[in-house]
């Protein structure tokens, strides 16, 4: 097992810790399941919804996931320098369960055709395979985005399918009476399911591709004080981002919004020109 300790002095203390993952389970034609397992996550706390973590997964090939945790603090350099097909490929992915007693994790994965990295070791996931975690070591961390206000009388949400973990949780989080409005994207009818919530919310499934559309044409319901969150594709979250504001003229600081991926490019892609422009 691989040792666990911090890697980060920054606020939210991320660890890394590894975990195996039971055979997985399909949530429809395009979305998979997979639980994992391991002593190291009684270290790992998180009261978010929408909970961001990193994954580290191994090539086909290799029995774990190549990290040089050797280096100690200067593994993160490490593991960029190292050659591509060699280093552990790190996706980002919302937490979509913390179990204690055994201490136990669910993920959520999204089955691309042609499959990325993630996506493919996902479906052919098996128990003993293993992975590294990085992930929060404090419960209320800077990985949590979702954070309505107190006063918020309307919850408005939209994400495609690589939010529908995060949105999924948070919809289970809302108290009964809570008014939400929703729109979930998705590739093909076999991802839609039937969600579990205690609010009034009313949920609207919509195709690839058309979200603006059928977003810009729905009426919000009446509120003095709406709370925003968009997460998914980052044209699509910047185009509604500028609707709710611009549009419908709902205060920016109420409007959350993150971008999972961008259409195009790979994450090691996006990673690389998000550092560029920093």
């Amino acid at each position: 097992m691989c040792r666990c300790w911090r890697t980060s002095p920054r606020p939210w203390r991320r660890r890394r810790r590894s975990a195996e993952p039971p055979s997985p389970t399909l949530l429809g034609s395009s979305l998979v399941r997979v639980g994992f397992g391991g002593e190291d996550l009684r270290f790992l706390f998180s009261d978010g919804r929408d909970q961001s973590l990193s994954l580290f997964l191994p090539h086909p090939g290799q029995d774990a996931p190549v990290v040089p945790f050797e280096r100690g603090d200067g593994w993160w350099q490490g593991w960029r320098e190292l050659p591509d097909d060699v280093r552990a490929v790190m996706r980002s992915y919302t937490l979509r369960a913390l179990r204690r007693d055994p201490d136990e994790i669910d993920i959520d994965f999204v089955l691309h055709t042609p499959a990325g990295p993630a996506s493919a070791w996902a479906a052919r996931a098996e128990p003993g395979d293993r992975v590294v975690l990085l992930g929060p070591a404090i419960a209320d961390n800077r990985a949590i985005r979702f954070r309505p206000p107190r006063d918020t009388d309307l919850v408005v949400l939209w994400g495609d399918e690589t939010a529908l973990p995060a949105l999924s949780s948070i919809l289970e989080s809302l108290p009964s009476g809570q008014r939400v409005r929703a729109w979930i994207e998705v590739r093909d009818t076999g991802t839609v399911q039937d969600l579990v919530t205690l609010a009034d919310a009313e949920i609207t499934w919509i195709g690839a591709g058309h979200s603006p559309a059928v977003v810009r044409a729905a009426q919000l319901p009446p509120a003095a004080r709406p709370y925003v969150w968009i997460a998914g594709e980052s044209g699509s979250v910047k185009a509604l981002r500028r609707h709710f504001v611009q549009e419908c003229g709902i205060d920016r600081r109420r409007v959350t919004f993150v971008g999972y991926w961008r259409e195009g490019l790979t994450e090691e892609q996006l990673r690389e020109r998000e550092g560029v422009s920093e």
